[in-house]
């Protein structure tokens, strides 16, 4: 047998490392990967991407954490990258408990911990600032993680994910993590023609299997049939919601017979505190009670704590307290009756809790945290909490299956019921996993089904150039390039793919087209044309009719219309086709002709703008740009120093921002008032928000909000004339609380003045800060001055705690 040659030793010794490493990783697990896992890590040995879709709770960041494995034993850096701070504050404390405080970072825009560390965790947000920025910390980086990259479907920050996957080093091996979505093969073929070669893997395993139930009064009755494979509805359960009988009670607790009744035929739903009482006696604690609305989550707390509902030991009690008190010793007293710290201590006690985001982020952590370790057994939570927080529960509980979006009660679709029920089951400690929903008169069990055995939804691109991006991108790559990068985004992958049906579509109309212009020939004449006005009458009769129904007054674009009218008809009646003894016949196969026609027209309407959307969009920007002094040509497209002041500031209303500060809109502002001002530009409000004319503060305050509302109008039209999106108005309703904050009124004083729950204004109070760091690094002097200074103002008490925390 022959000796192998140095090439075949070689590739032989590195396949050994590959499988060593993935050996070294796989020993450090508590429990074997599975198939998907596998696939994928090998994948990265190999030196390709890799997109992982498979559901929530099967174990993905297994694939994130063997690519830092590879990076730390290649002695390169790596990111993990997660969609919003909670994510990333979560994942850093595992990686610092795993590696140790001095080899993981943390950047998330709040915190700037051990930047230069090796393995660094990260919003999206950071990551794409450093690619525009060019950063150092970019050196040496082999790998890049993006957990919950479906989050590029996200109308408002989505495009972040698309900039980073395009403008990454291509020698960097990107890991995309994605919840199970329908066009994971689409997505996947888009990385490998803009990253290079990417594996996809796809899984619908669960590791921990889910039983779903319907509770029907106080039983608990499978969704499926136990034999179908969740293909099948239960026939009993589909009996007793067709008949609505009354089902005898099997509970009992303290000798007390089950307290549901049947009323009009109907069985009582249970109340919150029971349906614990439910899951406790069947052994299906801790669990998340999904309820849509925070202030349904605060109430079914309430009605737990009125009900005496106790879950926990003395000695789990005790703990509990230890934590609580540990963790907010550093809240000032006068702030803990505002924030609901001791009815919330008082239930946490008793073990169970609401989650929202108008909480106090603290809170919401200790939360997490006394769930996680099973001290806290039942947490009533709206739907934020399916975004990838790791808090897994035995049982998920559904009260309802749709929810009020802003304007009305919408279902919930398949994608977002995977994701609740997801949380359902915790590996290696449950076996299975549940889900419940309550019965109702309303629930059908088919739907629920329907929802149930549909696990995917479909992942498309929320992509779209902004201002920032504009001088980003031409300072970075110049116009040509710049153009042909956006051009490769997944938004223009997905518009070119369907550009090829409706071409196909088109190719068989023609034919249908052809068909109908021969059938209506005429001897006399051109019946194609004679066709043509008759429909033009059609159409100009309907206008002028639903325009003398809106408005009986005069107008001289309808006596323009009308004399159209009145010489259309005389041409019709002039026409060599109107004699035609056959004419009415040949004119239905002109309607169609023409309907068919206009169909048509409308689909290569679609084929225009989708070709090449993007970079036309990017265009338009650029030219608007251009004409406001951000770009200048010298010889090529360059950014001007007005345009280096925009590459600095990020957000929906970037160009407003560049063009007050350019303005001297702001530089008569003290601190308060530019804090007050500047939130108008973050913070979005409800819609009966906009119902009342909002208090605002005096004096200078009033002449910059002016001045601001003035450039946006112009900013407006030169948007409509370029063809682009205006922003919406300013939003003054925190406008007011924000001065009074920032002048040093107390929690208590703002909370009632702005009635902000203590989460959401945290929220928009860290926005803001991010808004005037922004401002003290872009604008002039004076303004960058009044920023930093306003920033500490507005960083004190509760929202420093927050902040810090």
């Amino acid at each position: 047998m022959s000796e192998p040659s140095p090439a075949e030793r070689y590739k032989a010794a590195k396949q050994k490392s590959k499988l060593t490493e993935l050996a070294k990783f796989s020993e450090q697990l508590p429990f074997g990967l599975d198939d998907f896992q596998l696939t994928s890590c090998k994948a990265l040995s190999d030196g390709k991407g890799v997109l992982v879709a498979a559901p929530t709770g099967a174990g993905k960041t297994v694939v994130g954490e063997f690519a830092i494995h590879l990076a730390l034993a290649k002695n390169q850096k790596v990111f993990y990258t997660t969609p919003i701070k909670a994510l990333s504050n979560q994942k850093y404390s595992e990686l610092v408990a795993r590696y140790g405080r001095e080899r993981v970072g943390l950047l998330t825009g709040d915190n700037n911990q051990n930047s230069n560390a090796q393995i660094v965790i990260m919003t999206t947000e950071v990551l794409r600032n450093m690619i525009y920025a060019g950063s150092t910390t970019l050196i040496d980086l082999g790998f890049v993680v993006m957990d919950e990259v479906h989050y590029l479907a996200d109308r408002f920050r989505g495009a972040v994910w698309e900039e980073v996957i395009l403008h990454l080093p291509k020698d960097v091996q990107v890991a995309s993590l994605s919840a199970t979505v329908s066009n994971a093969e689409e997505f996947g073929a888009w990385l490998a023609e803009v990253r290079g070669d990417t594996e996809i893997v796809v899984s619908e395993h669960r590791p921990v299997p889910l039983h779903q139930h319907v509770l029907f009064g106080d039983e608990l009755i499978e969704l499926f049939d136990a034999k179908s494979g969740q293909t099948k509805v239960n026939q009993n359960l589909l009996q007793r919601h067709q008949s609505k009988l009354r089902v005898p009670s099997h509970r009992t607790r303290g000798g007390k017979q089950g307290r549901y009744i049947k009323r009009q035929n109907q069985i009582e739903r249970l109340t919150k505190p029971e349906v614990v009482e439910v899951l406790e006696q069947q052994d299906l604690l801790p669990a998340i009670f999904f309820i849509f609305s925070r202030i349904g989550c605060e109430k079914a707390v309430e009605a737990c704590s009125r009900s005496n509902l106790r879950l926990t030991s003395r000695d789990e009690q005790e703990e509990i307290r230890r934590q609580v008190e540990l963790r907010c010793a550093s809240i000032a007293d006068e702030d803990l009756d505002t924030l609901g710290y001791f009815e919330w201590l008082a239930a946490l006690e008793k073990g169970y809790a609401a989650h929202h985001a108008g909480m106090l982020p603290a809170f919401k952590e200790v939360v997490e945290e006394l769930f996680q370790q099973k001290l806290v057994k039942v947490v009533f939570a709206t739907e934020t909490l399916a975004l990838g927080i790791n808090m897994p529960a035995r049982t998920v509980v559904l009260e309802k299956l749709d929810k009020f979006n802003g304007e009305s009660r919408v279902g919930i679709t398949p994608g977002e019921y995977t994701q609740l029920t997801g949380r359902a089951g915790r590996r290696g400690i449950d076996i299975e996993g549940h889900s419940v929903i309550q019965w109702s008169s309303q629930l059908d069990p088919n739907s629920v089904a329907g929802l149930a055995s549909r696990r995917t939804y479909p992942l498309n691109s929320s992509f779209r150039p902004t201002y920032n991006m504009g001088v980003n991108l031409i300072s970075a790559f110049g116009m040509e390039l710049a153009s042909s990068i956006l051009e490769k985004s997944f938004a223009q992958y997905q518009a070119d793919k369907s550009v090829v049906g409706i071409a196909s579509n088109i190719e068989q109309r023609e034919k249908s087209l052809k068909g109908y212009e021969e059938a209506m020939q005429c001897h006399l004449g051109d019946f194609k044309e004679y066709s043509g006005i008759r429909r033009e009458i059609s159409d100009l009769e309907k206008k002028l009719s639903f325009a003398r129904k809106r408005d009986m007054r005069e107008s001289k674009g309808r006596h323009l219309d009308e004399k159209h009218l009145a010489d259309l008809k005389r041409r019709l009646r002039a026409h060599s086709a109107h004699r035609c003894p056959e004419r009415e016949t040949h004119a239905r196969w002109g309607e169609r002709y023409q309907k068919l026609k206009r169909e048509i027209e409308k689909d290569l309407e679609k084929i225009d703008s989708r070709t090449n959307r993007v970079a036309k969009t990017f265009e338009r920007i650029v030219n608007l740009l251009e004409q406001l002094g951000y770009l200048h040509r010298n010889g090529e497209l360059e950014v001007s120093s007005k345009g280096e002041r925009l590459a600095k500031i990020y957000g929906e209303r970037d160009l407003l921002i560049a063009e007050c500060i350019n303005r001297g809109a702001w530089k008569n502002l003290d601190p308060a008032n530019l804090a007050a001002l500047a939130v108008a530009l973050v913070y979005e409000g409800k819609r009966e928000d906009n119902e009342f004319q909002p208090k605002i503060p005096k004096g200078q305050f009033e002449p910059a909000l002016e001045q601001t509302e003035k450039i946006q109008r112009e900013l407006a039209d030169l948007q409509n004339d370029y063809q682009l999106k205006a922003e919406p108005p300013l939003e003054l309703g925190l406008c007011y609380p924000m001065y009074r904050w920032a002048k040093g009124a107390n929690l208590d004083t703002v909370l009632d003045i702005s009635g902000m729950l203590p989460g959401d204004f945290i929220r928009w109070s860290k926005q803001l800060i991010d808004l005037l760091d922004q401002l003290s690094t872009s604008a002039d002097p004076k303004v960058a001055e009044t920023a930093y200074q306003a920033t500490d103002m507005v960083k004190r008490g509760i929202v420093a705690y927050s902040y810090y925390v």
